[in-house]
């Protein structure tokens, strides 16, 4: 996080209690590693507020980027793994930056106005994705700005028969408001996932743009009553319920999209090619992910939430890390995990925890069996002499 990061006017809020950087929760105004609130006295009342459509998330700590020109969606179509050449203003997409051996290098959640996209992306990735950008223009006509000093995000849940709470910023008369497109599998993009009632379809999020300065107006609507207020702990839980990957948190150094289910969303398999397009058809065709998503049921007699990196074991030896963690109101502790793939799906782990063994149970997101969705027959050997049939 960039030490100019402006701190949220929603931290004055009463009851705002932000994270230290050892994970624990601190006062507003104490030394803490996030700009947002965790939570406001209420973590699990807030997470039922944000599930019905009744709270906004202040998500002000998370990057903004502008491209603008006539070339915006045809080059970034070119450098990343979604169709983006005939986005339609207004539209939402979700698109993958990969690097040329298909290991994820940035997410970016993308909306157009038709003037202008909007590429919304975590903290840590604005400023080195903007420059990155930049020097990739060659001689199209696009223009790249980090504008995260002036724009900032809120988070809600938009569930059937909810409305916005918060009017999104319309600069060209669009107005900025991102649709998640985990709810459903979208064109071009392939679920490994085998369950017929996906918890992604009831994580219907939306993230809204407004000028930053707009923040101290949200503060007076929550003062008043008007607009319900929730902490990031609360969509954290519901977004690991939804098996939902997150690339500040899912995503590693060797990181590939099939491990995390993420074609579901991200990826348009029929496009043209960008950089990391052989891997991402090769594993997909032929081959298998490294690893896979799982959702751990933790045990929770010990009142123990595992945090980012705690290994996942088996008999004593790890077979994975734990990447997310919440408590949700509803499932108890839960956590997401990148394990081997060869894991046995029924195998009962444990997850160390401040020197705990916790007791956890998988919940199959990515299958053993992903991908070599072609089928393709086996060649014989050179000179092999094929078997009599009996």
């Amino acid at each position: 996080m960039p030490e100019s990061r402006p701190v949220s006017s929603l931290l004055a809020l009463p009851g705002a209690v932000a994270l230290a950087a050892d994970g624990t929760a601190v006062a507003a105004g104490a030394e803490a590693s996030t700009t947002v609130a965790a939570h406001y006295g209420d973590p699990v009342a807030e997470q039922r507020m944000l599930a019905a459509g009744r709270a906004i998330v202040d998500l002000s700590d998370r990057g903004v980027i502008t491209v603008t020109g006539p070339d915006r969606l045809t080059w970034l179509d070119s450098l990343t793994s979604q169709s983006l050449a005939g986005l339609a203003p207004g539209r939402s997409a979700e698109t993958l930056l990969l690097d040329p051996n298909g290991r994820l290098e940035h997410s970016i959640r993308i909306i157009d106005d038709g003037v202008t996209a909007w590429l919304l992306v975590e903290a840590s990735q604005s400023a080195p994705l903007a420059a990155w950008l930049d020097r990739m223009r060659f001689m199209l006509r696009v223009e790249v700005a980090d504008v995260t000093e002036q724009w900032a995000t809120l988070g809600q849940l938009v569930p059937s028969g909810a409305a916005l709470l918060v009017e999104p910023a319309a600069p060209n008369g669009v107005p900025l408001a991102w649709h998640d497109p985990w709810t459903a599998v979208q064109s071009g993009g392939w679920q490994y996932a085998a369950e017929e009632a996906h918890p992604g379809a009831e994580f219907p999020a939306v993230e809204l743009l407004i000028e930053r300065a707009r923040l101290t107006e949200v503060v007076t609507a929550v003062r008043a009553g008007a607009v319900g207020v929730a902490g990031s702990l609360a969509l954290e839980a519901l977004r690991i319920a939804a098996w939902r990957p997150r690339f500040g948190a899912e995503v590693d150094d060797r990181t590939i999209p099939h491990e995390l289910d993420w074609l579901r969303s991200a990826v348009h398999l029929s496009k043209g090619c960008y950089r990391g397009q052989e891997t991402v058809a090769k594993v997909h065709n032929l081959g298998h992910p490294p690893r896979r998503l799982v959702m751990l049921h933790l045990d929770g007699s010990d009142a123990l939430l595992p945090g980012h990196g705690a290994p996942v074991q088996l008999e004593g030896s790890v077979v994975g890390t734990v990447t997310s963690s919440a408590r949700h109101h509803e499932l108890g502790p839960i956590a997401l995990a990148v394990v081997k793939r060869s894991l046995d799906p029924g195998a009962a782990l444990v997850v160390e925890t401040d020197g705990v063994a916790v007791a956890a149970a998988q919940q199959v997101v990515v299958p053993p069996d992903a991908g070599a969705t072609a089928g393709v027959p086996r060649i014989p050997r050179l000179g092999a002499v094929p078997r009599p049939q009996a």
